[in-house]
């Protein structure tokens, strides 16, 4: 065997060929930068494998393999109904496989198998499913201009599409971001997240199988200061798409300035849920739960900020104790109990547990949680959910994205409070409103500055529905038909049927 493969199982048995070399031209080679990315299993801190690590001149080999392939004429003239059957043939063999690749994420990420199978598997399948029937319904529009002359316009891909993933749902992420870039015709290179590339490499594998063309598709592994960078700074990229932190996706959007380059960017959240007093209190409860500690609190869109009208706050409060109490059961990945698995790395424990000491220090009350959590053997970056009262706006647990499961309880009086408070924050990316009253429902959601709120539920999430932020929460949209025409660029031809200047 190639040392770009290595021979794994799974932790609940599943045995397979990982690949571990950079995807170019729909074959897998060395780096020539000469770096391993070594990637560990967050519940018990021991190294699954090592990757390689491109550097800037891999990046240059896989950009060139694209804008070549988005030149042949077998991507180029590839009928756009072909396109569509070879992205649900895609879907098609990722369902064959589901489990083992929920088994991958689960071992790679830390999130639980239960939550992998059941949330991520159907997302990634059905968005790729979903992409491949808009394919070939991308429609012009034509124009009568004067009896002798009329216009019309083509959607047409930009070429080279430059995508940055990131690790909390690496698979559903790259489904996002594939499928309709795919679908309307252009090519990409993709840079996985250095904390999680085992899902999206083996994906690959089913990328050729499918049928795509070398070099449609080109994945590599690397670190966001060299790989990253040397993507996002490419002349050859036409547009950029990021998904990450809002610090990271400034950069991103910096260096496409340089050279006028379009951008789609998911950043960072700080969501607030609302809940009013005649809300049903055991269904605001459990969604609050799950809107924060479900997968480890790391989701952008996570409500941290929960605003509880004055009236109910008590016994809001006592339930949302007992929930976390009875439902946050704490352990490794595979156990069909756990609720909440380790976070993703070492980093990311110490910087939730950095927030949760900043929190203590800052005056918060501690209602539950508040510490370490001791996994199996002592291993493992786990963090107890950890729930803050006593918080004020101006502290740092309730104004800066943690991504982690802690989250701040705040009372409200009045309906101009709860949307003053929920939109005192730079971000715009989710929102929630519990409340029995429908008008105030809408009336709500009208004036909070989100691209997604929900109404009494939190973190649906939908491939046929347009997702992205307000504010310094993302630019442009990914999901739906918004996100296949951001791949799309407006073409206008006018034409003249023999008008003589």
């Amino acid at each position: 065997m190639s040392n770009l493969f290595v021979n794994l199982t799974t932790p609940n048995g599943h045995s397979y060929t990982q690949p571990t070399g950079l995807f170019i031209n729909n074959e897998f080679v060395n780096a020539t930068s000469g770096q391993k990315i070594s990637t560990l299993d967050p519940a018990t801190e021991i190294e699954i494998t090592t990757v390689e690590a491109a550097g800037a001149e891999d990046v240059d080999r896989a950009v060139k393999a694209a804008k070549a392939a988005f030149k042949a004429d077998s991507w180029k003239k590839l009928p756009a109904t072909e396109r569509g059957r070879l992205l649900v043939r895609l879907s098609e063999l990722l369902e064959e496989k589901k489990e083992l690749f929920a088994s991958i994420d689960a071992w790679d990420n830390g999130k639980t198998y239960s939550l992998a199978m059941e949330d991520d598997l159907p997302d990634s399948i059905g968005t790729f499913r979903y992409y491949g029937g808009w394919a070939d319904k991308s429609f012009g529009q034509t124009f009568e201009t004067s009896p002798e002359k009329f216009a019309y316009t083509l959607r047409q891909p930009y070429g080279v599409i430059g995508q940055i993933i990131p690790w909390n749902f690496p698979l559903a992420m790259a489904a996002w971001k594939l499928g309709p870039a795919l679908a309307a015709g252009n090519t990409v290179v993709m840079k996985a997240a250095e904390q999680t590339p085992l899902s999206i490499l083996l994906l690959a594998t089913l990328i050729k199988e499918a049928g795509f063309p070398p070099g449609v598709v080109n994945i590599i592994n690397g670190y966001g200061r060299e790989a990253g960078q040397a993507l996002t700074e490419h002349p050859l990229v036409d547009k950029l798409a990021f998904t990450g932190s809002t610090v990271t996706g400034a950069q991103v959007m910096k260096a496409a300035a340089a050279q006028l380059k379009e951008v789609v960017l998911e950043t960072g959240g700080k969501s607030p849920l609302i809940v009013f007093g005649d809300a049903d209190l055991d269904q605001a409860m459990k969604w609050s739960h799950a809107g924060i500690m479900s997968n480890q609190g790391q989701i952008c869109t996570a409500t941290s900020r929960i605003l509880v009208q004055r009236n109910i706050y008590d016994q809001f409060l006592s339930l949302f104790k007992e929930r976390v109490r009875t439902a946050s059961i704490i352990g490794d990945q595979w156990s069909t109990d756990t609720f909440q698995g380790p976070q993703v790395t070492r980093a990311q424990y110490d910087r939730v547990m950095h927030y949760i000491n900043l929190g203590k220090s800052e005056g918060a009350t501690v209602e539950t949680g508040g510490e370490a959590f001791a996994g199996p053997n002592g291993k493992g970056y786990f963090v107890t959910p950890t729930t803050f009262t006593n918080v004020k706006p101006s502290m740092k647990i309730y104004r800066d994205e943690i991504f982690g499961p802690v989250t701040c309880i705040v009372p409200f009086d009045e309906e101009e409070d709860a949307i003053e408070l929920a939109n005192d924050t730079m971000y715009g990316l989710g929102a929630a409103v519990f409340t029995q009253n429908l008008r105030r429902g809408h009336r709500v959601a009208a004036e909070i500055e989100a691209g997604t709120v929900w109404l009494n539920s939190s973190q649906d999430s939908d491939h046929r529905v347009p997702f992205g932020g307000y504010k310094a929460s993302g630019v442009g949209r990914e999901l739906g038909p918004a996100g296949f025409e951001a791949y799309t660029q407006i073409k206008a031809v006018h034409v003249n049927m023999g008008n003589d200047l």
